[in-house]
């Protein structure tokens, strides 16, 4: 049975295999490209539990969010709610979301971004790095081992962050064995889009105190907020709680927990 990874992903590997640009004029552009904000550090500077701030229209298993969001608008909600960094959608045929997305809240703010798609190959870490963003996504589940290195060494190359998102202690063991010191736990499975509440949990016993950890998806509030944050998590990443909110700054400072 085909699962709303297979197809997500089936979708970027085709569009990398008909990319003919070149690797080296792609590294030379992200390089001259704008100063970065400094993701994982804005993360580890945070007094408190950090929040990545998502802006996100819609999803494959929902459905529309908040289709007709501003960017701007909501990154400058996220911003005097007090989170660290922002994380802007750009994959549009299934979520909804758009390179210009991301530029537009970033140009609001003074927020670091995080590009939040399917990476695979090394030429959409310099994509990221070239439109603006602060940090590119590399998902285990989505990358062999030797492309998780290459998007690593390429994500260091060019000078952006780079989020490893793990759903268990294998892909863990992975990420860290390929040099990650920033690591999400995505709770929610990618292939059945449920969500787990006690895998974040879990896996915070086992994620190094030298790597930024990050828990992500199905944070429904201060509840679950305090629970990841005894849990060991330096930040939280949350998306459609946030996005859905009647009033996302009162519903963002209520997760700031100490």
């Amino acid at each position: 049975m085909k699962t709303y990874l297979d197809s997500i992903l089936a979708f970027h590997r085709e569009r990398a295999r008909n990319d003919a640009r070149d690797v080296s004029t792609l590294v030379s552009q992200a390089k001259s490209a704008s100063a970065v904000r400094g993701f994982r550090n804005a993360l580890t500077q945070a007094s408190h539990l950090a929040v990545i701030s998502e802006i996100k229209r819609r999803s494959p298993s929902k459905g529309d969010l908040n289709a007709g969001l501003d960017p701007a608008a909501i990154a400058r909600q996220y911003e005097a709610g007090g989170a660290t960094c922002l994380s802007v959608l750009t994959d549009e045929p299934h979520f909804g979301g758009s390179v210009t997305d991301l530029q537009t809240a970033r140009n609001a703010c003074s927020l670091p971004v995080l590009r939040k798609d399917f990476t695979v190959d090394v030429r959409d870490v310099c994509d990221a790095r070239i439109m603006g963003a602060d940090c590119v996504l590399l998902i285990a589940a989505a990358l062999s081992p030797d492309e998780m290195r290459d998007c690593l060494s390429m994500a260091r190359e060019v000078g952006i962050d780079a989020l490893v998102e793990v759903h268990d202690e294998k892909e863990l063991a992975v990420a860290l064995d390929c040099g990650a010191d920033l690591v999400g736990v995505n709770q929610r499975d990618l292939v059945t889009f449920q969500v787990d509440h006690e895998r974040a949990v879990r896996m915070g016993a086992v994620i190094p105190k030298s790597v930024v950890s990050v828990a992500e998806s199905g944070v429904r509030g201060r509840a679950d907020a305090e629970a990841l944050r005894a849990a060991g998590y330096d930040a939280v990443l949350v998306g459609e709680h946030l996005v859905t909110a009647s009033d996302p700054v009162a519903a963002l400072h209520d997760l700031l927990v100490p």
